[in-house]
């Protein structure tokens, strides 16, 4: 792909003020972070997947069934469901068929499910939700407001950072390219006061146009000398050194190197081929300590016609992140970097008449890697029971609207933690974490 120039210098603005501290872009080792190298990988599945189907109780699916029963078409019939035993639930359950490809790495223990996250503000049962009294996060069941706080792990109200950006800037942001890449475009999740992510459109070459061909390089000397003039003038000299760095980060990834594993062509799974891409071009080129990657998957808003949408976007995530698994193992970084899961939120159990679900709240999420200490459960599954101990709702009309009992602050402290993020740093990142009487929740 080529790229204006306006579009180019709009693309290079996401390097922000990390780039505006630097003078000359220079590829240097970054190991001078905490030690080691670490990497986190969060996929995105915006519009709220419905956790319910995703995970079903096998031992007691009489449970599942007398809500989502055939009538209901959102049943997943029982004898298709594949077979998991989570040694802390002491029961069977089974992941959704279309999740096939990530049941290998659960037997592997490299897989591992957190269960009923959710936003909070501060613990809450279900007495202190009705009667009204305790905090909770704003504008519950929205959209918008809610992808928000799991991308920020700040439950009252806007935030300007991230939790992934704010991790960020407590790392050492002196490496002179990116630690933070989101090909799923700008998030919230990213969003730093120091550190600033580059955005990539995964299999589209980061060029710019005029730069080859005959007068190639004569242009590339002007388009310099150009950056060069009125440099005494602040707002100036920082675009021109923004533009250079973006430059100089479009001619390292100017070719990705190849790998062996076989990705799916489908929207995730290009997305991970290109983390996986720069991944190995960080082991033989950039030579970075840390990284961090944003990825996403859109269209869990299924308020109808569920069981088709759900089947095909979890199979998508399912084989894409089966590939992303072998080639972490490929590259050779497979104890290194840790896959995980984010959305919205869940959805209601109880279906909405349209074979479909409503928005609701606590949801279950995966976690991959070989650090991980997989084949398990963290947290407590939910009693499925509308009107029942774990719910929001009352009455005959009660939906299944499961209130956390992990915080998105627990989940993300313990991923950040095993990223490098250090003690004395966690509060200052997740500023209601001192709230929860766990801040590791110790899947990996």
């Amino acid at each position: 792909m080529t790229l204006s120039r306006r579009d180019f210098l709009l693309k290079s603005a996401t390097l922000g003020a990390a780039g505006l501290a630097l003078n000359r872009f220079g590829l240097v080792n970054a190991l001078a972070q905490s030690g080691g190298y670490q990497a986190l990988v969060c996929i995105f599945l915006f519009g709220g997947n419905d956790s319910n189907n995703t995970i079903v109780p096998v031992d007691d699916y009489a449970s599942y069934e007398a809500v989502r029963s055939v009538a209901s078409g959102l049943n997943i019939p029982r004898d298709v469901l594949l077979s998991i035993a989570p040694p802390s639930a002491g029961s069977t359950f089974g992941l959704h068929p279309s999740l096939a490809a990530l049941q290998p790495l659960w037997a592997q223990k490299r897989l591992a499910v957190v269960c009923n996250v959710g936003p909070l503000v501060e613990p809450i049962s279900r007495g202190q939700y009705l009667g009204g009294g305790s905090a909770i996060p704003v504008n519950l069941f929205s959209h918008s407001d809610q992808q928000g706080q799991w991308q920020t792990c700040v439950s009252t109200g806007p935030s300007a950072t991230g939790w992934g950006g704010r991790t960020a800037d407590r790392l050492d942001t002196s490496a002179t390219f990116p630690l933070m890449v989101t090909v799923a475009g700008l998030t919230p999740f990213t969003a730093a006061v120091a550190a600033r992510p580059i955005a990539l459109t995964p299999g589209q070459a980061f060029t710019f146009n005029g730069f080859t061909g005959t007068y190639g390089p004569s242009r590339s000397a002007a388009f310099q000398a150009l950056l060069q003039l009125d440099t005494d003038q602040q707002l100036v000299r920082s675009a021109g050194e923004t533009t250079a760095m973006a430059l100089e980060n479009g001619k390292v990834l100017s070719t990705l190197p190849p790998l062996q594993t076989i990705f799916p062509a489908t929207i995730l799974g290009n997305q991970l081929k290109e983390v996986a891409q720069l991944l190995l071009l960080n082991q033989t080129t950039l030579g970075l300590s840390r990284q961090l990657f944003f990825c996403s998957l859109g269209g869990f808003d299924t308020h109808s016609g569920q069981l088709t949408t759900q089947a095909s976007l979890l199979s998508q995530l399912g084989n894409a992140m089966a590939a992303f698994d072998a080639a972490t193992q490929e590259i050779g970084v497979s104890q290194q970097v840790t896959t995980f899961t984010l959305s919205d939120f869940a959805r209601t159990f109880v279906p909405n008449g349209n074979i479909g679900t409503d928005h609701a709240w606590g949801g279950h999420h995966f976690v991959m890697g070989g650090a991980v200490n997989g084949g398990d459960f963290y947290g407590a599954y939910p009693i499925l029971a509308p009107d029942g101990p774990d719910d929001t709702d009352t009455g005959s009309g009660a939906r299944g609207r499961w209130i956390p009992t992990i915080s998105v602050d627990q989940y993300a402290a313990t991923l950040a933690s095993w990223y490098g993020l250090g003690s004395g740093d966690r509060e200052a990142v997740f500023r209601n974490l001192g709230r929860f009487d766990t801040a590791n929740l110790g899947f990996v």
